[in-house]
C-alpha cells in the first residue's frame, strides 16, 4: 500500500481544496480518560485514501481550524472518542460537527454487529481494514508497541511520553486515518446495497446526543465516595478472613472453594469447560439463599462460607471498579464522565462503562449514592414499565398477553394467576415473571432453577403453562427459528436492522428480536427527548430507565413531560407505560 505521510502544512490548503468527498479524521492523545484533568490531544490528522497529515495542534492551529470551516463532512472510526476529545481539548466543539460526521465503526456494526469472537468480521479498525480494505496493511501498531517496549514504557504510559515527532508514531497516526478513508467507500457501498442508510442516519444523529451526555457528566459526592471506598476495602478483608476460617485461604481459588463447600455437606453438578467443579456467582447465590439482586429466596439456611465468598468479592469488586474508579475517573469538578456506548452486543442494546454502571443491583442504594444533583436540583428518572414484554406481545400478536396489557394490569401478576390460579403465592409470582423474562433473555429451566430456588421439575411445569397460556408467543418463536433455518440465518427488527443467528442456536430469535427492538424504543426516546427540548436534563440511560436533573420546583412538571414524550404513541397499538419520579439529591434515594 503506497501512502503519502506528511508532518508539515506545505500544500496542505490545495489538498484540502482539492479532496473530493468526506475526509477521514483522528486524534493522537496522551491516553483514554478525556475528562482527566491532564489529558491532552497531541497530534490531529487529517486524510484521504492514499495522503495524510499529521499536524500538531500548538503548531498548526490556523491550518486544523480551516478544516472545520471547509464544507466537508468528516469520517472516523469510533467518533465519540475523537469528538470529545477535540472539543475537550478546545479544538472543535461537539455542535460546530453536527450533522458533518460518519462514523465507520457504527457503519460495520449495521452490517454485522457480531463481535469477533462471536465470528463476526469485529468492529476495531485493524480487524475491519484487514477484511475491506487489505489483508495486508499494517497500521504500525506492532511497531508502536515495540518504541513502548524498547522505553521501558507501559501501553497506558507510551502514548503520553513518545516524542511527538517519532516517525514510528507519525507513520501509525496518518495510516489510521488512510485506512478509514477506504473503508468507508467500502463500507458505505455495503450501506446502500443493505437499505440501511435510514438506520445510519438515525444512529449517527444518536451518536452525536449521547456525545452530549457524557460531556455533561454526573456530579460525585466526593466525601461520600472516600468513606465508602474504605469501608468496602475493610470488608473485603473482614470477609476474606471468615472464608480462611473455613479452610479457603484465596476466595479466588474455584478449587480451594469447591473442596470447603464439600466437606461442609454442599453437592456440585456442574463442572467447567476444564471439568473443575463449577462454583461461580451463579452457583454460589443459591446456596446462600439469594437471587441474584441478593434478596432471601426464604428456601434454605444460607451457607456462612458462600455468604463470606460473595461478600468478599463483591466488596472488593465495588472498591475498584466503582468506588476507586469514580475518584481515579473523575474530573477537576468532582464530575464522573461515564462511557456511553450507544451500539453494543449483537443487539445494539446500549452500554455504559468507565465505570460499568449499567451492572449494579437492580434493588441497591450503596453505589447510586455517590451520585447526587447539581445545586438546587434534585434527581429525576423514568423508566419503561414491562417494555421488554410488552415488546414481545406485540411482535407475536398473542392474544393473552395483549388482552392483559390494554386491561392495564400488572403483566407478571396475570401471568402468575394463569399458571397458578388466582391465589398464587409471592414465590410463585417471582417464578412466573422469571419464565418470562426467559422469554426474552434466553434462561431455561436449570437458570431459572438456580436464580429462584424452585424445584427443576415445578420451573419445567410452569415454562410449560407459559407456553400453553401464551400459544402465540410460542408460534412466533417457531416462526422466526424456522424462516431463519430454511431461509437467511438471520432476524430483521422493525426498524430494519439485521440479527445474524448462530447455526446451533437459533431459539436466540426471540430473545434478539425483543432486546433490539427494545433498544430501538428507547432510542428513539432520546432523540425525541432532545426534540422536545428535554434534552438539557438528561443525564445517563440505564437499561430501561433515563436518569436526569430538574430544578427542585420544576422538577414535577419536567418528570412528567419526560415520561409523556417516552410513551410516545406507544408499539405497535400497545401502549408503552413509564414510571416517573422524583428521586431526591442522589440516585441512591430512589432505593430507600
Amino acid at each position: 500500500m503506497r501512502v503519502d505521510i506528511k508532518t508539515d502544512t506545505d500544500g496542505f490548503s490545495e489538498w484540502l481544496s482539492a479532496t473530493k468527498g468526506p475526509i477521514a479524521v483522528d486524534t493522537e492523545t496522551t491516553g483514554l480518560d478525556i475528562f482527566s484533568p491532564n489529558y491532552q490531544v497531541r497530534l490531529i490528522q487529517f486524510g484521504d485514501r492514499d495522503t495524510a497529515y499529521v499536524l500538531d495542534p500548538r503548531k498548526h492551529r490556523k491550518e486544523i481550524d480551516s478544516v472545520w470551516a471547509s464544507k466537508h463532512k468528516f469520517i472516523l472510526h469510533n467518533a465519540p472518542f475523537d469528538l470529545l476529545s477535540m472539543d475537550r481539548a478546545g479544538i472543535v466543539t461537539l455542535e460546530k460537527l453536527e450533522g458533518r460526521v460518519f462514523d465507520t465503526k457504527i457503519m460495520a456494526h449495521l452490517i454485522d454487529p457480531r463481535s469477533k469472537s462471536e465470528g463476526g468480521t469485529g468492529h476495531s479498525l485493524k480487524d475491519l481494514a484487514l477484511v475491506w480494505v487489505d489483508s495486508t496493511a499494517q497500521d504500525g501498531q506492532k511497531e508502536l508497541n515495540e518504541v513502548f517496549k524498547f522505553n521501558g514504557w507501559k501501553q497506558d504510559e507510551g502514548w503520553a511520553r513518545i516524542d511527538i515527532d517519532n516517525p514510528v508514531y507519525t507513520h501509525y497516526a496518518g495510516m489510521d486515518v488512510i485506512l478509514t478513508r477506504r473503508l468507508f467507500d467500502e463500507l458505505k457501498e455495503l450501506i446502500l446495497g443493505s437499505g440501511l442508510q435510514h438506520l445510519l442516519k438515525f444512529e449517527l444523529h444518536l451518536m452525536q446526543l449521547l456525545c452530549v451526555l457524557q460531556r455533561r457528566g454526573m456530579l460525585l459526592d466526593v466525601p461520600y465516595v472516600q468513606k465508602l471506598h474504605g469501608q468496602l476495602q475493610m470488608e473485603a478483608s473482614e470477609f476474606a478472613v471468615i472464608a480462611e476460617g473455613y479452610g479457603v485461604e484465596k476466595i479466588g481459588s474455584p478449587k480451594q472453594v469447591a473442596d470447603a463447600l464439600e466437606a461442609m455437606g454442599e453437592t456440585f453438578t456442574e463442572l467447567t469447560a476444564s471439568g473443575s467443579t463449577k462454583v461461580d456467582r451463579a452457583v454460589l447465590l443459591p446456596l446462600a439463599d439469594l437471587d441474584s439482586q441478593w434478596n432471601r429466596l426464604g428456601v434454605r439456611e444460607p451457607n456462612p462460607l458462600a455468604v463470606a465468598i460473595l461478600r468478599a468479592k463483591r466488596a472488593d469488586k465495588w472498591s475498584v471498579a466503582y468506588t476507586g474508579a469514580f475518584l481515579a475517573l473523575k474530573d477537576s469538578g468532582d464530575r464522573l464522565h461515564p462511557w456511553i456506548n450507544g451500539l453494543q452486543a449483537r443487539t445494539a442494546r446500549m452500554s455504559v462503562s468507565r465505570p460499568p454502571l449499567q451492572q449494579l443491583p437492580s434493588g441497591d442504594a450503596t453505589i447510586r449514592k455517590c451520585f447526587i444533583a447539581d445545586p438546587g436540583k434534585v434527581m429525576i428518572a423514568a423508566d419503561y414499565s414491562q417494555i421488554e414484554m410488552r415488546v414481545l406481545a406485540a411482535l407475536s400478536g398473542d392474544k393473552n398477553m395483549t388482552e392483559a396489557i390494554m386491561a392495564g394490569g400488572d403483566l407478571h401478576d396475570y401471568t402468575a394467576d394463569k399458571l397458578f390460579g388466582p391465589d398464587f403465592t409471592k414465590f410463585q409470582r417471582k417464578l412466573a415473571k422469571g419464565v418470562g423474562f426467559g422469554k426474552v433473555y434466553g434462561g431455561g429451566a436449570a437458570t431459572l432453577t438456580r436464580q429462584t430456588g424452585a424445584k427443576l421439575v415445578d420451573v419445567q411445569r410452569a415454562i410449560h403453562a407459559f407456553d400453553e397460556t401464551f400459544t402465540g408467543i410460542k408460534k412466533y418463536s417457531r416462526v422466526l427459528q424456522e424462516n431463519a433455518q430454511y431461509g437467511a440465518r438471520e432476524v430483521i427488527t422493525p426498524t430494519g436492522r439485521h440479527l445474524p443467528l448462530d447455526r446451533e442456536r437459533l431459539y436466540a430469535a426471540t430473545n434478539y428480536m425483543v432486546q433490539s427492538t427494545a433498544r430501538d424504543i428507547m432510542a428513539q426516546a432520546i432523540v425525541d427527548l432532545f426534540e422536545a427540548g428535554l434534552g438539557e436534563y438528561l443525564l445517563l440511560p440505564i437499561h430501561d430507565e433515563i436518569l436526569a436533573q430538574a430544578p427542585v420546583r420544576e422538577a414535577e412538571e419536567i418528570i412528567a413531560e419526560i415520561s409523556k414524550v417516552m410513551q410516545g404513541k406507544g408499539f405497535q397499538g400497545l401502549p408503552l407505560n413509564t414510571d416517573g419520579e422524583v428521586i431526591g439529591s442522589s440516585w441512591g434515594d430512589a432505593y430507600k
